[in-house]
């Protein structure tokens, strides 16, 4: 890395623009760009599965294999993390989210190209789902690379705003996949598998996510730079070893915690919510995207909104009371959501609200905070393992949900998920220092307790 004396200055970009502003940029458009990536299956490819499964599979089966396309981006993206965090640590942040953006572009239009069933038998399900977890793969370094560098250029004051812009980018993505999906359910009907939705008007998102990846690379190429804080950091000769093995282990372990209980929460409201609002409470697939795009516009409010509050009271008490939220208010929320039936489509439509937003709004802080967790000789590995690892065990959530629902029934099994997520995010929050004040250009980042 080279010297402080080589460093500019924010007013002394070498392509003459505002380098806090590009890099901010950078990590908004990659956010968004990475989440459309990561769900566009669960909304637009939903209808059209049928384009990849045998005739005359059974429910259980169809629920399974959905689950583990979504759950392929989910497992991989651990894997990307280490990679790319490695080297976002080691040769800057910059090139590697290059690398990483073009990675899941090409494999999120790879995937818009996919021969169904009838045309190559069960390779079709097994070229989905090694796509989508190549795709997990640059998709988990896009996130490890893209977001340190953003919050390592902006001001200590406004890193709550800036990670709420970035971070609101999620809900933001799902609202577009919505309309989109919306757009083309109303004008070309998924009426079985010859219909034009399965077999080719789902593959248009894809086409777009690829695109995104194209547009992302060449911005980050021609606008983006690195930060000084990457610069000036002490080398290490392996950061993932320093991170699992070295005086940051413990700092690890608490957001492993945090975002373990982060994940389950986001898999009930982002995975599960869907198919209750269609199986449990009767809508029909148009109304679910109708109340998915509402619900992701309220969440795009609260995102920012959680970012700023955490700014102001502080990222360790937030992320304890948040999780009291999401365990007492979410779980209540849910189990009354499991009573209405499609002919109240509005209280439907409030209740399912209330859940995504007391349980995925707090993402919001969330790029600010893993930031500010870890030093920047490993922050983006910190990043991106921390975010990324925990992963893992929620993503077996249909398995969880298939043993809850023998014992206390389907409908109510998704509610013990939210009371565990909700508690795991409490406890982690509890067990990790502040750190809305840390100075992210200094060689460690402690935080410090109230």
């Amino acid at each position: 890395m080279s010297t402080t004396d080589s460093i500019r200055t924010p007013q002394q970009s070498a392509t003459g623009k505002d380098p806090r502003r590009a890099a901010l940029r950078g990590g908004i458009f990659g956010y968004f760009a990475d989440q459309f990536d990561v769900f566009v299956p669960i909304i637009t490819l939903a209808p059209a599965m049928i384009y990849f499964e045998p005739d005359g599979i059974s429910s259980t089966a169809a629920a399974t294999i959905s689950a583990l396309v979504f759950a392929a981006t989910l497992i991989a993206r651990p894997l990307g993390s280490a990679v790319f965090g490695y080297y976002a640590d080691k040769v800057g942040r910059r090139v590697t989210t290059m690398v990483a953006v073009a990675g899941f572009g090409i494999s999120t239009f790879a995937i818009g190209l996919l021969p169904g069933h009838e045309q190559v038998g069960f390779w079709a399900i097994g070229l989905l789902i090694g796509l989508r977890f190549i795709g997990g793969i640059f998709l988990g370094g896009e996130y490890a690379t893209a977001v340190p560098l953003a919050m390592e250029w902006s001001p200590r004051r406004k890193r709550g705003l800036a990670s709420g812009l970035i971070t609101c980018t999620s809900p933001l993505a799902t609202a577009v996949i919505a309309s989109l999906s919306l757009l083309l359910l109303s004008i070309m009907p998924p009426d079985g598998v010859h219909s034009a939705y399965v077999q080719w008007g789902w593959r248009i998102p894809f086409f777009i996510g690829g695109l995104l990846g194209v547009i992302l690379f060449f911005y980050y190429r021609n606008n983006v730079e690195e930060a000084p804080a990457f610069e000036e950091a002490e080398t290490t000769s392996s950061p993932l070893r320093e991170l699992v093995r070295g005086r940051h282990r413990g700092a690890l372990a608490q957001v492993f915690l945090l975002m373990t209980g982060a994940w389950f929460l986001t898999n009930v409201a982002a995975a599960v919510l869907p198919s209750t609002l269609k199986n449990v409470v009767g809508l029909a697939d148009r109304t679910v995207s109708v109340v998915q795009l509402i619900c992701s516009l309220a969440c795009v409010a609260t995102f920012i909104g959680c970012a700023m509050l955490s700014q102001r009271i502080g990222r360790r008490r937030f992320y304890i009371i948040f999780g009291m939220v999401a365990t007492l208010v979410a779980s209540v929320l849910y189990a009354l959501l499991t009573t209405v039936g499609s002919d109240h489509v509005v209280l439907a439509t409030l209740l399912a609200a209330g859940v995504q937003v007391t349980t995925i709004s707090l993402y919001g802080p969330i790029a600010a905070y893993l930031t500010e967790r870890f030093p920047a000789s490993i922050r983006a590995t910190g990043y991106g393992v921390g975010y990324s690892l925990a992963l893992v065990i929620p993503a077996f959530y249909t398995f969880y949900l298939s043993g809850l629902g023998a014992l206390i029934g389907s409908d109510m099994a998704p509610v013990v998920l939210l009371v565990v997520g909700g508690l795991l995010v409490s406890v982690g929050g509890a067990l990790g220092p502040e750190t809305k004040d840390v100075d992210m250009s200094a060689g460690a980042v402690t935080g410090s307790r109230p």
